[in-house]
């Protein structure tokens, strides 16, 4: 029951916002009582964290499963991205931007464990497109490895940008787009027109 209410939890909150989503929501959407939410978690703030906590381990591990399929570097960047437009596709709002506003704690622990868990990924997938001559062989990885990941969560800064349903994930493409150009060879540049010509079509 746990596990179920924190799934459900974790796409009400995606959904709706973490602000606005009440126990009594929840409760509601799961069809049972309130006293059972509060049999495994003390109040909303424990539920947030864990919930937060769950869906971003869920995320991680589709994440990893892109990974591993074998695309080019390029394409790869793109397919990840996908994974989070389809958690985040019914948001008006930054879950992000919530998270940080609302529940401070919450959000500094999981961005930590962002960057450590994907960092290793990131730094692959650069070595990976150095490999493949999508990415210049002079880049530093490292460095360049810090700056998409604070490119990419800068997208959902609200102080930055006003949101509706479809910003977030045009202002993510346009991040991948800008990073690659950034480090990209000839060929790499050639394999990202042919990304974005895919999602102009779609």
């Amino acid at each position: 029951m746990k596990e179920t209410i924190l799934k459900k939890s974790g796409e009400i909150f995606l959904k709706l916002g973490f602000k606005s989503v009440t126990m009594d929501d929840i409760a509601n959407e799961l069809g049972i009582s309130k006293k059972t939410i509060y049999k495994y978690f003390k109040n909303k703030a424990e539920l947030v964290d864990q919930a937060t906590e769950y869906m971003h381990k869920i995320i991680h591990t589709e994440a990893l499963r892109i990974y591993n399929l074998g695309h080019n570097a390029i394409k790869e960047n793109f397919e990840v991205n996908k994974i989070f437009k389809d958690f985040m596709q019914n948001s008006d709002d930054s879950p992000v931007y919530q998270l940080q506003k609302y529940y401070p704690e919450t959000y500094k622990k999981i961005m930590g464990q962002e960057f450590f868990m994907f960092q290793d990924c990131l730094s692959k997938n650069l070595e990976k497109g150095i490999r493949e001559g999508l990415f210049r062989k002079n880049i530093n990885v490292e460095q360049v490895m810090k700056f998409y990941f604070t490119l990419i969560m800068s997208v959902h800064d609200s102080n930055l940008y006003t949101f509706n349903k479809n910003t977030i994930n045009k202002l993510e493409i346009s991040a991948i787009e800008y990073h690659t150009r950034a480090i990209a060879t000839e060929k790499g540049i050639k394999e990202l027109k042919k990304q974005l010509a895919k999602i102009n079509n779609n």
